[in-house]
């Protein structure tokens, strides 16, 4: 069985954008945790918490992951909070997986651009920038006590790509 790739770290760090290019590298397919969610509940994520509140929204994630863990030899972007539950600390601890790290204000500059940004609801209620500073200090210990690498996701996608291929390749030969 092959081992997928898991993509972790905060909103805006390039969990997609690398993902997709790791899946086009590897010939294989791309999941992207947040758009399954959003197919399972029928709805935007925003809509979603609204509706279901963060634990709602938590619950349905840790459902969502489950069911990407069946995949083989996939490329999984999770979403910012997937490893707030410890159910989904677990799968990603035991898997290869990548914490996709960058600073406070790359992530505030590319989330202020991102035309999906009115669809990530506030975690916070605080500034873009306050509130990813927030998140990061909550989060940080959970993204490096998953990852079997940290890649930094300020430099070029060719590069992050060749450092997680590079350890991917070592993890699937048993060097881990």
């Amino acid at each position: 069985m092959v081992s997928n790739i898991y993509l972790i770290g905060p909103r805006a760090c390039g969990k997609t954008t690398v993902g997709k290019e790791l899946a086009d590298r590897l010939q294989t397919k791309f999941y992207d945790s947040d758009e399954v969610l959003v197919q399972k509940a029928g709805c935007e994520i925003a809509h979603y918490v609204d509706q279901n509140g963060w634990g709602g929204f938590r619950d349905l994630e840790v459902e969502v992951l489950r069911s990407l863990t069946q995949k083989q030899g996939a490329v999984i972007s999770c979403g910012g909070g997937t490893v707030v539950r410890a159910e989904n600390r677990s799968v990603l601890s035991d898997s290869f997986t990548v914490y996709i790290k960058v600073d406070v204000q790359t992530l505030a500059n590319r989330l202020q651009v991102d035309p999906n940004h009115d669809q990530r609801p506030s975690l916070t209620g605080k500034s873009i920038v306050d509130e990813i500073r927030e998140v990061l200090e909550e989060r940080e210990e959970l993204y490096s006590g998953c990852a079997s690498i940290v890649a930094d996701g300020a430099g070029p996608i060719t590069d992050v790509c060749e450092q997680i291929l590079s350890s991917y390749n070592s993890f699937i030969k048993g060097d881990k």
